[in-house]
């Protein structure tokens, strides 16, 4: 069964390799929009970005809609230095087919989910969650047509990837964090514990350089910068392919371990800011979410490998 959805990202290069996964299933997804906001790069780019995915992907039918351009209350952070002042690493995507919509994210994201079904529609953020929360605080009523969120963000065992404590996407708007927490909707949260294990080693990246299309070579290009940083700075072979494992999930739950937990995303200044603290050894009816423990890498990596190969 096709899955209605709506994506909110910050392409940010994971964000690119997760779209393009995403863009190749319509067997799988029915993609209502991509929304844009401010996080691995600024606003403007991250959305001139989406635009250029959808033109590498053959999708024009796909609207894009710019967001928020700063979180709730933080002042903006951005992740330039591991993705690049166009959040692309050293890859080079089609010019734009087509051009945003002129309407908001959030008045997209409201207006679309107060006219669907209930539980039919199901948000898929891979960057800070301010456009999601912002639109709940403003029309609080659209929860009940979310069948579910399934997010990028957080850790538990590995400490941070921004600071020592905290997975970016939590750093970034911890406020708007809290907001998704707290909602009461069904939440099932990928966090730096699971996506670390799926790294873009050196025979992946060789298998995305010889698919022999423009989106493998992409990619290869995108995560080629990332891997050199990620080299560079934590001694790592190979990135990780964080934002893919929200789509991988989506695609085939069954290559993640996940379990019942209870997360709470600490908002304060200082050196916990985003910290998310995910209680595992809690009863079941006091959980918010489900967290994602580990995932099958090759057996991953392999589906990412065969939707990027359809582009």
């Amino acid at each position: 069964m096709t899955r209605k959805i709506i994506f909110d990202c910050d392409p940010g290069v994971d964000d690119c390799i997760a779209l393009m996964a995403a863009l190749a299933s319509p067997e799988d997804f029915d993609v209502l929009g991509i929304c844009t906001v401010a996080g691995n790069v600024p606003l403007e780019v991250c959305t001139r970005n989406a635009l250029k995915l959808t033109a590498l992907a053959g999708r024009d039918d796909v609207p894009v809609y710019a967001g928020c351009p700063r979180p709730m209350v933080e002042q903006p952070v951005a992740a330039a230095h591991i993705h690049g002042e166009t959040g692309l690493g050293a890859a080079r995507l089609p010019e734009p087919t087509h051009a945003a919509s002129t309407q908001h994210a959030v008045d997209f994201l409201v207006e679309t989910l107060r006219h669907a079904e209930p539980r039919s529609i199901t948000l898929a953020p891979t960057g800070p969650l301010t456009n999601i929360a912002v639109a709940l605080v403003k029309a609080p009523d659209i929860a009940e047509s979310i069948q579910d969120i399934v997010l990028m963000g957080g850790a538990r065992s590995e400490g941070g990837n921004i600071t020592a404590s905290a997975e970016f996407n939590m750093y970034a708007d911890p406020h708007a964090a809290r907001v998704v927490f707290q909602s009461g909707l069904p939440i099932t949260a990928i966090g730096l514990d699971t996506t670390l294990q799926l790294r873009c080693t050196p025979s992946r990246h060789e298998a995305l350089e010889s698919m022999g299309n423009e989106a493998g070579a992409v990619a290869a290009q995108m995560i080629g910068h990332v891997n050199a940083i990620y080299g560079e700075i934590y001694g790592a072979e190979g990135a990780a392919l964080h934002d893919p494992c929200v789509v991988l999930y989506l695609l085939k739950p069954d290559l993640f371990e996940t379990r019942r937990a209870y997360i709470e995303v600490e908002t304060r200044a200082g050196l916990t800011r985003g910290h998310t603290s995910v209680d595992i050894y809690i009863a079941d009816d006091e959980t918010n979410a489900d967290w994602a423990m580990g995932i099958d890498a090759e057996a991953a990596f392999a589906l990412l490998h065969e939707r990027i190969s359809r582009l």
